[in-house]
């Protein structure tokens, strides 16, 4: 009986005491070291493809919009209060092939096209230059030189 009697002492006393069996750890272990570096996928090249609009006209109902493919430009004059377009430039498109911030390119006109267009630039090249979402490049029209501006849409 004394035997029984000290067996629930120490069940007492481990219980008072808040004694108890060591539990598993609750934070993560730390992750084993390695000597090999994660690399980082390459970025993928600077895609211009696709719709542009003209950002600084004077007029909301009439600007210029482009149309960049895989290797072609092409800049329309729009009139949306007559739902006119004129060929302003069709030329070459030389697409980057590096991951980058800013690209500029020289297009050679299609004059092919551009010829018979009463509208369209008579320029052999035309400087394009992309930087921080807004292409942009050189309008010379009756006299007057601008730079447009133009978001892709």
């Amino acid at each position: 009986m004394k035997q029984k009697l000290a067996i629930a002492a120490a069940i007492a006393l481990f219980a008072l005491t808040g004694y108890s069996a060591p539990t598993s750890p609750t934070a993560e272990p730390a992750p084993a070291e390695t000597t090999e570096t994660a690399e980082a996928a390459p970025a993928a090249p600077l895609d211009l493809t696709g719709e542009w609009k003209q950002t600084n006209s004077n007029d909301e109902s009439s600007f210029q919009s482009a149309l960049i493919s895989a290797d072609k430009i092409s800049i329309d004059w729009v009139n949306e209060d007559d739902g006119s377009t004129a060929i302003y430039w069709v030329g070459t498109y030389v697409a980057p092939t590096e991951a980058a911030d800013s690209f500029t390119w020289d297009s050679e006109n299609d004059k092919s096209i551009t010829d018979t267009a009463i509208m369209a630039s008579g320029d052999d090249t035309k400087t394009f230059t992309y930087k921080d979402g807004v292409l942009s490049y050189e309008l010379t029209a009756l006299g007057t030189t601008m730079t447009v501006e133009m978001e892709q849409q």
